[in-house]
């Protein structure tokens, strides 16, 4: 009872703030046998290694090669759209200057840290690489390519790899959950300006093609997240419907730094739930039910966000060299590593979106109510400016039901497929079924332990 009444409390004292960056903030209290569902989430991630390891092993590679071809069409309005995409961006960074103070009423926060990293990130996950199309970049670089055909080029050094893209993702990670306002609409329009400039000067020095591939590091994870969609896309331009994890099956081993980067992307948002906990605030000291604000812990935060990933990347290590020798493997570690981080991108995802669901049902109403008036003139461009918004779709005991059940269940289903797609790659590895299965159990241990991790943070009580 007393952690019942404790919990209750929390919801009752706790101020709330619109931390848009933190839009995973749950407003009510699990009365849900927790326990129950950890502990099948468990069961039913082993239990899909113990099925694999009993089919054949070359299963996953048939299962996945099935296609169902749809239509194809050119990149002719790539371009176009990218224009138009960075038209949208600049009316939005002049809203975040000159528009209302108010994250929820400015459509500049709303749509970066709701739609973009959390709408986007589904659809993403869902359809493909929408990205290619819709950002910012490649229109105004086409543009300018045209106006200055024998402009020259750079090629960046091969040993510099990803590390452009980690750090700025780093720093990114950083602003969103441990800046004291990430959300505030004029700082963030300086940030996300200052950001479009300096990637667009290093696309037109190094290349389109090469900074988004190593530097932009929403290109990097947009296009590591669409290698799990539901949708392919060919060298041809032919649309094909495929199933989840299918674009992983012939994927290169990732270097040293896509495997940092890789891991970045999962342990950012974990610790993005983890830092709310009573647990992580009782570590140090401080009354959840008194937070000192964002200021007053930055240094705390900054802490626990490189230790989070340095445990997520030594525990991912240990488990790959403990496959490995389980297996007597003559593979490096690094082409091991670089190949089975692929596994990783289905639990990224799921954590993703299951962590980042109450944000879309709710912030998400609140965007399509700003955009529809982008500067607070009393416009009503979309004829949504007025509309209410329902956040009850997040709130109540009914709610409260459905809601955890869908982010359990997100979980749970992106562990057992990234059980499927480990399963394939260290085929791929080993072409000798035991071996094959004995090089993967430290892994799926991983992912057991990492299921019960995140079904723990769900359920746990937590400041805001």
């Amino acid at each position: 009872m007393s952690s019942f009444a404790g919990s209750i409390a929390a919801l009752c004292c706790a101020s709330p703030t619109p931390a848009l960056a933190h839009a995973s903030n749950r407003g009510h209290v699990l009365l849900l046998p927790t326990g129950y569902y950890v502990a099948g989430g468990a069961l039913a991630v082993a239990a899909s290694f113990l099925v694999l390891a009993l089919l054949p092993p070359d299963f996953p590679a048939r299962f996945w090669r099935r296609r169902l071809p749809l239509f194809a069409f050119g990149d002719g309005a790539r371009a176009v759209v990218s224009l138009i995409s960075f038209a949208g961006f600049a009316i939005l960074i002049a809203a975040g200057l000159l528009g209302s103070r108010d994250p929820l009423s400015n459509p500049l926060p709303l749509t970066i840290w709701t739609l973009l990293w959390v709408g986007l990130v589904l659809l993403q996950g869902l359809f493909g690489n929408l990205w290619a199309w819709l950002n910012p970049w490649y229109g105004p670089w086409r543009l300018v390519s045209r106006l200055f055909v024998n402009r020259k080029t750079w090629r960046p050094p091969a040993w510099l790899g990803c590390w452009p893209a980690f750090v700025l993702f780093f720093v990114f990670a950083w602003f969103e959950l441990i800046d004291p306002a990430p959300d505030d609409p004029a700082r963030l329009a300086w940030a996300a300006g200052l950001y479009w400039l300096l990637s667009f000067a290093a696309m037109l020095m190094f290349g389109y093609r090469d900074w988004s591939r190593r530097g932009e590091f929403l290109t990097v994870f947009f296009a590591m997240i669409a290698r799990f969609a539901l949708l392919e896309r060919n060298a041809g331009g032919r649309l094909s419907l495929c199933w989840p994890g299918a674009k992983l099956a012939n994927a290169a081993p990732l270097s040293l730094s896509g495997v940092a980067f890789l891991l970045l992307a999962l342990s950012s948002v974990s610790f993005d739930g983890l830092s709310k906990t009573f647990f992580w605030f009782g570590l140090f000291g401080i009354n959840p039910l008194d937070f000192p604000g964002r200021t007053a812990v930055i240094g705390i935060g900054s802490f626990g966000l490189v230790l989070t990933f340095v445990l997520l990347a030594a525990v991912f290590v240990l488990a790959i060299v403990l496959g490995q020798r389980l297996a007597g493997s003559p593979h490096s570690l690094s082409r091991a590593a670089g190949l089975l981080v692929w596994s990783i991108v289905p639990i990224a995802l799921a954590y993703h979106v299951a962590h980042y669901l109450t944000a879309l049902l709710v912030e998400g109403q609140y965007a399509v109510a700003a955009l529809s008036d982008p500067f607070a003139l009393g416009g009503n461009l979309f004829g949504t400016a007025g509309m209410q918004i329902e956040a009850g779709a997040a709130a109540g005991a009914g709610s409260a039901w459905w809601l955890w059940n869908v982010q359990a269940g997100v979980i749970i289903i992106g562990h057992m497929l990234a059980v499927l797609v480990a399963h394939g790659l260290a085929w791929r590895l080993h072409r000798v079924a035991a071996r094959a299965a004995l090089s993967q159990f430290p892994l799926t241990v991983l992912m057991i332990a990492y299921t019960v991790f995140g079904l723990w943070l769900l359920a746990t009580p937590a400041a805001g």
